[in-house]
């Protein structure tokens, strides 16, 4: 368990905050790509790390991601005319440029726009995001390449999904791999529901035993599982600081088929009290098939059509109890919640904007989660003595998460070791 005091020191966020000054010295994602789809369309409101700011795509498609509120009056720009490469306040028409400098007054007789410049943050698009980094200049990290960033846009997919919870309890319940079988098992083979269906490995497997190698970038971990008298399940993972983890996907919910294929989140802390899901999955190697339409669609997250609001808001949230069903409960999954990552929502939102975690009782089984809580308080420290986090490097870049069934007489480190740090085979 944590202290309180850790607890407040992990969870909170905003500007000048002991963890917010820790989460500045990674590149956020901010918004997808997709949402500014040419230049000069509507601009985006960003929540991000307790800042409000706005995004544009100017007129010869720049990225800016500044301070939401005019320097005038304070006059929200998400209101503004995106137009000649600035994004232009329709209150008294001060315009602001990429870069956040104030470029034209339309009311004032002796313009002193020169003197006059927004906060702003630089931007990369990579992958289908676009991120920003809102740290001190001369600590930007390189560039987040990971491997799925770099696979062409018909083997990669990415969406996002707004989470009414504090980060930290968003990306514990995503690295907790225990829960997995449990939470999302279907309790029939014949379902059309979305979840893990007995026949599979994940489900057959006895409770795992969970194994984590503490690395540059935060950690590798696996949850090893007996199966049956000679065989183990082994589903291998990486923890990326400071809110990724990278998980694997190569074996169906039913157990019967295998696809080169990788997922993976990203919780990024919008507030104290809300963070920001940025999911994306992709098939690897240079043979690998192209994504399917139903991949694309995620139907069995829970974020298929109809699904989530225009704010990225998912129709079934804790307003509405995630519409739980109590007779699919009793005879079709094990949660009656419709959707797998809505399941993972629907517990980690109904502990409270942030949990108390000073009244935990944690176990073996949570290893991974007191491993990246002992990383981020570590981390804080580091940063607060000038120091450089861990995950600022480059060495994620070629990180994949691999599961397989291997004989129960197999090293399973040397049999899936090779296959968990590779070099990026669908560069760009």
């Amino acid at each position: 368990m944590l202290s309180r005091e850790e607890n407040a020191l992990l969870t909170q966020v905003g500007p000048g905050t002991p963890m917010g000054e820790l989460m500045r010295r990674y590149w956020q994602p901010a918004l997808l790509s997709r949402e500014l789809p040419e230049p000069d369309c509507p601009p985006v409101r960003v929540r991000l790390l307790g800042e409000r700011l706005v995004a544009f795509r100017d007129t010869q498609g720049r990225i800016g991601l500044i301070d939401e509120f005019c320097a005038h009056r304070g006059v929200s720009l998400f209101l503004g005319r995106n137009e000649d490469c600035g994004l232009r306040c329709v209150f008294h028409g001060w315009k602001y440029d990429a870069e956040g400098q104030c470029v034209d007054q339309m009311n004032e007789p002796v313009p002193f726009s020169s003197k006059v410049k927004m906060q702003a943050y630089p931007t990369v698009e990579l992958g289908g995001l676009i991120w920003t980094y809102m740290g001190p200049p001369a600590k930007r990290p390189p560039e987040p390449q990971f491997e799925w960033t770099q696979a062409p846009d018909s083997h990669r997919y990415v969406s996002k999904t707004w989470e009414e919870c504090n980060w930290l309890q968003a990306l514990e319940g995503g690295i907790d791999t225990s829960h997995a079988p449990i939470l999302h098992r279907a309790l029939t083979n014949n379902t059309a529901r979305a979840g893990i269906a007995p026949a599979a490995p994940f489900v057959r497997g006895k409770a795992a035993t969970l194994e984590v190698d503490t690395t540059d970038y935060g950690y590798m971990y696996a949850g090893v599982r007996p199966l049956g008298e000679d065989q183990l399940y082994v589903r291998t993972y990486h923890y990326v600081m400071p809110f990724t983890q990278i998980r694997p996907a190569q074996v169906g919910g039913h157990g019967d088929e295998w696809r080169p294929h990788i997922a993976g989140h990203f919780w990024v802390p919008m507030d104290d009290e809300n963070c920001m899901v940025y999911n994306w999955h992709y098939n690897y190697g240079l043979d690998a098939p192209p994504l399917t339409e139903e991949d694309r669609v995620e139907r069995s997250a829970g974020r298929g059509p109809g699904e989530q609001l225009a704010d990225f808001r998912k129709r079934r949230n804790r307003d509405n109890d995630w519409l739980i069903d109590r007779q699919v409960q009793k005879t079709e999954t094990f949660s009656g919640i419709d959707g797998i990552h809505t399941q993972d929502h629907a517990v980690q939102e109904s502990m409270g904007p942030i949990v108390d975690r000073s009244r935990e009782h944690l176990g073996p089984a949570d290893k991974a989660i007191i491993v990246a809580r002992r990383l981020l308080l570590d981390a804080v420290r580091t940063v607060q003595e000038g120091g450089d986090p861990p995950g600022v490097a480059p060495s994620y870049y070629g990180l994949r998460a691999i599961e397989q069934v291997l004989p129960r007489e197999v090293d399973w480190r040397a049999e899936l070791g090779p296959q968990l740090y590779c070099q990026p085979a669908l560069a760009r």
